[in-house]
C-alpha cells in the first residue's frame, strides 16, 4: 500500500509541475523561439513564479520517483504515470477553463481501465 501512495504522490507532484508551468506560461504568453528572445525570455521565464515553482515540483517529484523505482518493476511503475493525464484534463477544465470533450472524457476512462489493469497485476 505504501508503493501505491508513493506513486500517487510522484504522480500529484509531476501533474502539479505541469499546472504551475501552464500558469506561469499563460502569464508570460507565446512568444517565438528565436535567438534574440533568448535571453528576454529566459529572464521572464527565471523571474516567474509559476514557472519556478513547477520547475521544483519536477525535481521533487523525480527524488519521489527514484525511490518509486528502487521498489517496483518499472513495468508496473510506468504505467501509473497516466493517472497525471487525468489529474491534468480535470485541473486544467477547472483552473484554466480547457474543454473536457466527450472524447476526452472516453480516453479518461480507457487510461483508467489501462490503469487498473496495470495495478491488478501487482
Amino acid at each position: 500500500m505504501m508503493i501505491f501512495a508513493l506513486i500517487l504522490l510522484g504522480v500529484l507532484l509531476n501533474a502539479g509541475a505541469q499546472l504551475m508551468l501552464k500558469a506561469g506560461m499563460t502569464q508570460i504568453g507565446q512568444f517565438d523561439f528565436t535567438l534574440a528572445n533568448a535571453m528576454p525570455i529566459g529572464l521572464k521565464v527565471m523571474g516567474n513564479f509559476p514557472i519556478m515553482t513547477g520547475l521544483t515540483l519536477y525535481v521533487v517529484s523525480v527524488a519521489v520517483w527514484l525511490l518509486v523505482l528502487s521498489r517496483v518493476q518499472v513495468s508496473f511503475a510506468y504505467p501509473m504515470l497516466s493517472i497525471g493525464y487525468i489529474v491534468n484534463a480535470v485541473a486544467a477544465y477547472y483552473l484554466f477553463g480547457e474543454p473536457l470533450t466527450s472524447m476526452r472524457m472516453f480516453g479518461i476512462f480507457i487510461i483508467i481501465a489501462g490503469v487498473y489493469l496495470v495495478a491488478q497485476s501487482h
